[in-house]
């Protein structure tokens, strides 16, 4: 039902979640990263713990393999779920249940993990990924450039509907937090967003929006 990429950049120390969906609001409970920790995609049949649950482990030191091996081992459900983790070192770790629908999958390299799953065809994943390799510039540049990538070659089988980028740099709060909760073209508009928040293009789009006129009964 989702596709995603997890990444970490190892110049600036930065980890990022890119994820897109065929529902509603998959940024809510699909991404989640960390400073200095590092970044979990949970999804398939959601299990909402292992962001939290996984960050922590990460935290304490456990490697994303083992990391993985914890969370889906005590997870009953884990036939349905999909999981992509990775750390501040070492390789990236997936999982993806059995009874995960198909197309269903993930590929890992060194900086990165790809997953997905319902997807249209068995290109998306290698398509998303490829293109995170080939591509330069920012994590967050590679992370849409994935994305876009994966959509192109199908995307979600029931056509995508939602997506949301997440990027933690040094800071506790992240370089990028943006969403897109209900669309026909979900993907293109996170990347207008993305475009919008860099180069502060929001003031001009919202000068250009029309406004109701003031009134004494309108609430703020």
């Amino acid at each position: 039902m989702t596709f995603s990429i997890v990444a970490r950049d190892p110049e600036t120390g930065s980890f990022g979640v890119a994820t897109a969906t065929g529902g509603p609001c998959v940024g809510a409970l699909v991404p989640h990263t960390k400073n200095g920790v590092g970044a979990v995609a949970t999804q398939g049949d959601t299990n909402p713990f292992y962001g939290p649950d996984g960050l922590a482990l990460l935290a304490d030191g456990v490697a994303a393999s083992e990391v993985v091996d914890r969370l889906t081992g005590a997870d009953p459900g884990r036939d349905l779920r999909q999981l992509l983790v990775i750390s501040a070192s070492g390789a990236p770790a997936a999982f993806t249940g059995n009874g995960a629908t198909p197309s269903a999958g993930s590929v890992c390299d060194e900086h990165f993990a790809v997953g997905g799953n319902m997807l249209a065809n068995d290109s998306v994943i290698a398509a998303a990924a490829s293109a995170f390799a080939e591509t330069s510039g920012s994590l967050v540049d590679r992370l849409l450039a994935a994305m876009l990538a994966g959509e192109a070659a199908g995307g979600d089988q029931r056509g995508t509907r939602s997506a949301a980028l997440l990027v933690h740099g040094s800071q506790d709060y992240p370089e990028a937090d943006c969403r897109v909760d209900l669309s026909a073209t979900p993907l293109a508009d996170l990347e207008a967003v993305v475009g919008a928040v860099r180069w502060g293009s929001y003031a001009e789009f919202a000068s250009s929006r029309p406004r109701r006129a003031a009134s004494g009964r309108e609430r703020r």
